[in-house]
């Protein structure tokens, strides 16, 4: 497994386990809400709808029934997991305007190029961020966003993304939002670890000089 992968591997599973980060109220506040963040609701419906876009784009990738259902099974957590990343994209997005941070148009434009030199083209990244992170072809450019977003954030708090003081950016902006989860899609129990293992498609170590040898 190479270098950049196993960094990818592990702020994923950081984002899950970091003590502080993500707090879970679990009451029923907020009826209709699959989570609270910063007094605006995530909708059940919301969530359904970007799950429903994710299942989606994989019939439309393996339109065969025995492959769909085998895309199925491998993704049976993905409403869960879906979830946790539009919590921590809202997580984030906050960090970042704490900090100052901004991106650009281009600079999501530059990295997907870089992108889709590596992975053999605008189809081959498509699918390929389908199939490993989750994320529809719709869906990518706003993923790319947040990956130049934790980057440029990084960068202005002196650090990487894989060092304390990044997640402590996180955990103060999550402070500042207050999440409020519906425990029907499970909780954020840092001790258990329970979601160490989320296949969430929200950071990754990538540059433009950098980017995954192989996806």
């Amino acid at each position: 497994m190479h270098r950049r992968r196993r960094t990818a591997l592990l702020l994923t599973a950081a984002i899950a386990a970091a003590a502080p980060l993500l707090t879970a109220c679990g009451n029923d506040a907020h009826p209709g809400a699959a989570a609270v963040v910063g007094g605006e609701r995530i909708t059940v419906s919301q969530l359904e709808n970007r799950v429903g876009e994710v299942r989606a784009a994989q019939r439309a990738a393996v339109p065969d029934d025995a492959q769909y259902q085998q895309a199925i099974a491998r993704t049976g957590s993905l409403t869960r997991d879906t979830l946790h990343g539009m919590v921590l994209d809202r997580v984030l997005e906050r960090a970042a305007r704490d900090a100052g941070v901004t991106v650009t148009n281009r600079e999501v434009q530059r990295m997907r190029s870089g992108l889709e030199q590596q992975a053999g083209g605008a189809e081959a990244l498509e699918a390929a961020w389908l199939q490993q992170y989750g994320v529809p072809p719709q869906r990518l450019d706003a993923n790319l966003r947040l990956q130049v977003q934790a980057q440029k954030l990084a960068q202005q708090l002196g650090t990487d993304p894989g060092r304390p003081e990044f997640w402590q950016a996180l955990s103060e902006a999550s402070e500042e939002l207050d999440v409020d989860l519906n425990p029907r899609y499970g909780s954020w129990d840092v001790e258990k670890s329970s979601r160490v293992d989320a296949k969430t498609p929200w950071v990754r170590d990538v540059t433009a000089a950098g980017a995954p040898q192989t996806l």
